[in-house]
């Protein structure tokens, strides 16, 4: 049985048809890219399933229920993590409390949840702007602890929106190790992003998007060269 299931999903804001019957499935465990031209429902895909948008029509599906109607805090900690493409975080709590209310709302103990917040300092090279608010932390440091937030607690899919987006070479880097090391301990991820190069290296599935449908899904290779996506991209540099 899939962990995640969109089943013709329709979304529209006015006129506009953002989610024009999106129909996907996801296995526990995967790691699958989400690409797409601007504007082609990506985003609000991703708004649907952790609850911050309803749809229209159709239903989504996860681990065996319907999450639609749920709030977004009951949708994460039924294990959907998320990673919003424009940061959010407490800019006027230090780097090791904005981990530990996350893991506290996750339900971890103050204890458990400071245990945690420490090794994920670490493990994302925090360590320098342990105590810095927020707020004051490099865009990069923002995104990672962003991203550390997410595994706060223990999600079965970590979802993230354009998370290597406008950070430094090496903070990419860390971030990729560490989605390696969570997919290999069994952590699902689905990914947006238009760093093609490294959803192309950390992917085994990539579904493409445009004007609110999937127009195509598979390897990279049987992707990038279908005639749906390359007309989707017509004018832009991501697909030669």
């Amino acid at each position: 049985m899939s962990l995640l299931r969109f089943e013709n999903v329709h979304k529209a804001f006015g006129g506009l048809k953002a989610l024009d019957g999106v129909s996907i499935s996801l296995e526990a465990g995967c790691m699958t890219g989400l690409i797409g031209p601007n504007g082609s429902g990506k985003t609000t895909l991703l708004n649907v399933l952790s609850g911050n948008l309803a749809p229209d029509q159709g239903d989504v599906i996860f681990d065996g229920r319907s999450i639609v109607g749920l709030q977004p805090s009951a949708i994460a900690r039924r294990g959907v993590g998320r990673m919003f493409q424009i940061t959010r975080l407490f800019r006027r709590l230090s780097t090791l409390d904005n981990l530990v209310t996350s893991g506290c709302a996750f339900g971890l103990s103050f204890h458990d949840a400071l245990d945690r917040a420490e090794r994920l300092i670490e493990e994302l090279e925090l360590t320098a702007v342990h105590d810095e608010d927020g707020g004051n932390l490099s865009g990069g440091q923002q995104k990672l602890l962003e991203f550390g937030s997410v595994f706060m607690g223990a999600p079965k899919i970590a979802v993230l929106d354009e998370p290597f987006a406008a950070i430094h070479p090496h903070m990419r880097e860390v971030m990729v190790r560490f989605i390696r090391e969570r997919h290999a301990e069994g952590h699902g991820f689905l990914i947006v992003s238009h760093d093609l190069p490294v959803v192309l290296g950390l992917t085994d599935d990539l579904i493409a998007m445009n004007a609110g449908q999937v127009v195509a899904r598979g390897d990279a290779d049987t992707v990038l060269h279908d005639p749906l996506v390359i007309e989707a991209y017509l004018g832009e540099t991501a697909v030669s």
